[in-house]
């Protein structure tokens, strides 16, 4: 909850938290640091009524969840993220904070999910002059060299840069599965007057890596097989020589801000995104019964572990045009004080992809049966390298250039807070028009959202509050008579209260929310009631988050409890009921001062798999940090996951299981000047 929100944030306002009818949390560069977050998704797992790292230690992607939905990844206020295995991940050296709007947001970004989205500020040019060099090593031989320097080019401070940059090579916890990426992000700021800002950031990065996805069977993981033998969650199921996830990222961001006058200024968010992704995995042919083509009507896994696996390949691009023009107002109209927001967004984005999925090769079922079992894994023993020149002829026959995929997105929003003596009231309108074609077909949909809240403040620092909320996201088919699908809907109330502390400095917030999600398919349709959209799925919770400074102590609670049904009346997948996490930093001064420790307990509740039958069990884990800074010296030790303990982050009913992270243990160095 430490942090600020600008104008670029994930409410496009400078509003304080405490004053936001909505729940916003908000992680700093320094609570990123202290918590020793090597990735995106590390920085998701001590928020309250959110899963990170959903698919335990990944290499693909960033994987959370937001009040049990999936939501879309912004940055800088605009869309980062289209699709899947087309593009990079953001590095978390390259941002100021990471951000979570909470509950449906369609009102204030358009299409998505009703759980929220994320946005990451990514660092940009200050006028004082500020250089670092960080090195960093750890287990699993990782090496990363880092570097930020920022300052004034000209001694009046018109033009401003940044350079940030990062190699990183690492192997991880699964065995053949290394990562090398290299990030250059160049920045530039120009500031002609005291009325006008602008922006120019570059982002570069490449990676080549593997997947750490395996998707190890549940029989032999989460539960014993027959034979007594148990499969390591550091086994590799794909080949070292087949096996890759190359990606690249180009982006160039233009932000823009210029005040008109005293009351009204205007801005500009436009970003440009040539994104690619080289993907390609093999992994076990999972199923479950009756499909006994890998587990055995024992439970044993087919052929006593020695399985048939599917190749993957997708070979994907993405590319983005997007721009959100915003005109914002601050005034008085008697004494109703007024924080007026008037936009206009629009996006072009086109996806593109070709390869194959060659499922279970040399099954009998297959449609390569005549290969046999050249291809196939002991995944108890696994041996590589065997596969015959004639599997990769087949494999390249079978490719496959899919066709191009192009959405257009345009939507027009106000909103309003309105302050009068000690109410807040906030009011949204937005009306979307989007469009999606793929292979010369084409769908539309226009959608208006709305939103509002009311909030009271109280003289001590007690600030109540209740909202409504709607999201959409557009689902592409037809009912089976020829008229497009209507888009998923989604409607949450929030009720919760905002405590400011008033005698020490502190404050929490306690929320009750219910959302349901409409539009759904009818699991209860009859075959000839093609897509017939029935199905609702609902989800209620609460949640409390409290940060506390107690001299030279800060602690931090986070807390939820969430109820899911999905549209099939099931658990929503991979969805804990509980969570609890806690973060004590401890930076004394006097004569200890430079002195620096910090430690974290988080329990995630178990979870299911999606049809309530494949359980995850809970797990508890703890992280630490140890430093001390000194001069121009700021040394620092960070180990997650304390115990090395053993667990799964979610077993899916479908058959697969994903270890979560092993121990990491990361030692920095980093110098100033």
């Amino acid at each position: 909850m430490v942090g600020h929100l600008s104008h670029y944030s994930v409410t496009k306002a400078k509003t304080p938290i405490m004053e936001t009818t909505r729940s916003v949390d908000i992680e700093s560069l320094q609570q990123i640091l202290d918590k020793g977050a090597l990735t995106l998704d590390d920085t998701f797992t001590y928020s309250a009524g959110v899963v990170g790292k959903t698919f335990g230690f990944a290499t693909r992607g960033d994987w959370l969840k937001v009040r049990g939905l999936d939501v879309p990844q912004y940055q800088d206020s605009l869309q980062s993220l289209f699709g899947n295995y087309n593009n990079t991940r953001a590095d978390v050296y390259t941002l100021e904070q990471v951000e979570i709007l909470k509950g449906p947001a369609s009102v204030i970004y358009g299409k998505g999910s009703s759980g929220g989205i994320v946005n990451v500020v990514s660092k940009r040019p200050k006028s004082e002059s500020y250089h670092e060099i960080v090195a960093e090593v750890g287990n699993f031989s990782r090496k990363q060299v880092a570097v930020d320097s920022t300052g004034a080019i000209d001694e009046s401070e018109e033009w401003l840069y940044r350079f940030v940059g990062v190699y990183r090579d690492t192997e991880t916890q699964v065995d053949f599965v290394e990562d090398q990426t290299m990030v250059f992000s160049p920045s530039i700021t120009w500031l002609p007057n005291n009325e006008t800002e602008l922006t120019l950031l570059v982002n570069y990065t490449k990676t080549e890596s593997d997947t750490a996805a395996q998707f190890l069977p549940v029989t032999g993981t989460l539960k014993p097989a027959v034979n007594g033998k148990h499969i390591e969650h550091s086994t590799y199921a794909g080949e070292p020589d087949y096996n890759k996830y190359d990606a690249e990222t180009f982006a160039v961001t233009l932000i823009a801000e210029h005040e008109i006058n005293d009351i009204w200024t205007v801005s500009l968010t436009s970003r440009y995104t040539d994104a690619s992704a080289d993907y390609q995995q093999a992994w076990m042919s999972f199923g479950i019964p009756p499909d006994r083509f890998i587990y055995n009507p024992d439970g044993s896994l087919y052929n006593d572990g020695t399985v048939p696996r599917t190749f993957y390949r997708n070979d994907a691009t993405s590319e983005q045009k997007a721009n959100d023009i915003r005109l914002r107002g601050e005034f008085d109209l008697g004494n109703w004080q007024h924080q007026l927001l008037i936009g206009t967004q629009y996006q072009d984005i086109k996806t593109d992809s070709a390869g194959y999925y060659a499922w279970a090769v040399g099954h009998p079922y297959s449609a390569a049966p005549q290969l046999g079992e050249t291809t196939w894994l002991n995944m108890f023993n696994p041996y590589y390298g065997n596969i015959p020149d004639a599997v990769y002829a087949m494999l390249d026959s079978v490719y496959t250039e899919n066709p191009t995929t192009k959405n257009k997105d345009l939507g027009i929003y106000i909103s309003d807070q309105i302050n009068v003596d000690d109410w807040v009231v906030s009011l949204g309108l937005r009306y979307d028009k989007t469009k999606s074609t793929t292979a010369g077909v084409s769908q539309k949909d226009n959608e208006t959202s709305v939103s509002a809240g009311l909030m009271y403040k109280f003289d001590f620092g007690l600030n109540p509050y209740i909202n409504y909320a709607e999201s959409f996201d557009p689902v592409i088919g037809d009912n089976g008579n020829g008229q497009p699908l209507k888009p998923m809907r989604g409607e949450q109330v929030e009720v919760g209260v905002k405590y400011q502390m008033t005698t020490i400095p502190g404050m929490f917030t306690l929320a009750w929310f219910d959302i349901e999600q409409t539009n759904l398919p009818n699991p209860s349709s009859l075959p000839s009631n093609f897509e017939q959209q029935q199905g609702k799925a609902n989800i209620q919770g609460v949640e409390f988050e409290m940060m506390l400074s107690i001299n030279d102590l800060t602690i931090e609670l986070n807390a939820s409890h969430l109820d899911t049904e999905s549209a099939d009346d099931f658990k929503l997948s991979s969805v804990p009921e509980k969570q609890l996490s806690t973060w004590f930093n401890y930076r004394p001064s006097g004569q200890w001062q430079g002195f620096k420790s910090c430690i974290g307990f988080r329990y995630v509740g178990e979870s299911y798999g999606g049809n309530d039958i494949i359980k995850t069990p809970s797990y508890s884990l703890a992280d630490l940090m140890l430093g001390y800074e000194m001069d121009h010296w700021d040394f620092a030790i960070n180990v997650r996951n304390l115990a090395n303990k053993t667990f799964y982050a979610s077993c899916l009913s479908r058959g697969d299981c994903f270890p979560g992270e092993e121990r990491t243990i990361v030692a920095r160095v980093k110098y100033v000047f």
